[in-house]
């Protein structure tokens, strides 16, 4: 069982992927955006975390980055729709700061289950 860390700003997805995760096993934290994110992740010990790109207060890019500051081996999958343009560009923005591996909105919940699972076992980048 992990400790998983979800930041995403949309409280459906992330209520859908907390249910997913934990019944996957997993420890679910949530935030609602960057900055309380990284307060979450300072106040627990996060295995893995998964973060949207775009959002209000703090976006994930600098999410990421901060992150990686505070811990340079955080485990850390980006998420994003593109927003209103859907330009995924932002999640190979997400991947040259640090996030191992990322995933373009619309995922099947397996997808990230799957992900994380690998994450875990391998360590990380690659």
């Amino acid at each position: 069982m992990a400790s998983i860390l979800v930041i995403d700003d949309e409280p459906q997805l992330r209520g859908m992927l907390r249910l997913v995760l934990e019944r996957a096993g997993h420890n679910v934290y949530d935030a609602p955006n960057g900055k309380v994110g990284v307060v979450v992740f300072r106040q627990n010990k996060i295995d893995l975390t998964v973060t949207d790109i775009l959002m209000p207060e703090k976006e994930g890019i600098e999410t990421i980055s901060e992150l990686k500051r505070i811990a340079p081996h955080a485990k850390i999958i980006a998420i994003s729709g593109g927003g209103r343009t859907k330009n995924l560009d932002f999640l190979t923005v997400a991947r040259k700061m640090g996030a191992d591996r990322s995933l373009a909105k619309p995922f099947r919940p397996q997808e990230l289950v799957d992900l994380i699972d690998e994450l875990l076992a391998t360590g990380g980048n690659g």
